[in-house]
């Protein structure tokens, strides 16, 4: 059986959503480790950084390996 759209996306948002989360809370915990202290706004900024960058990075690597399947 395969997933459904809409439990596809569900999944997908719910996975962003949580990253963002622990990103956040990771910054807030070990930025003081080294030093760095910013802002409660500052670290939600850098989560939604991030967040996309881990957005792009896993698109991008779902269409490369998708292509390869297709060799």
């Amino acid at each position: 059986m395969t997933q459904s759209r809409r439990m596809s996306l569900i999944e997908a948002v719910t996975n962003v959503a949580v990253g963002y989360a622990l990103a956040v809370v990771t910054q807030i915990m070990v930025f003081p480790w080294f030093d760095l202290h910013p802002s409660l706004g500052e670290n939600l900024a850098l989560g939604v950084i991030f967040t996309a960058i881990s957005l792009i990075r896993g698109y991008a690597l779902r269409r490369l390996f998708e292509r390869w399947r297709q060799f």
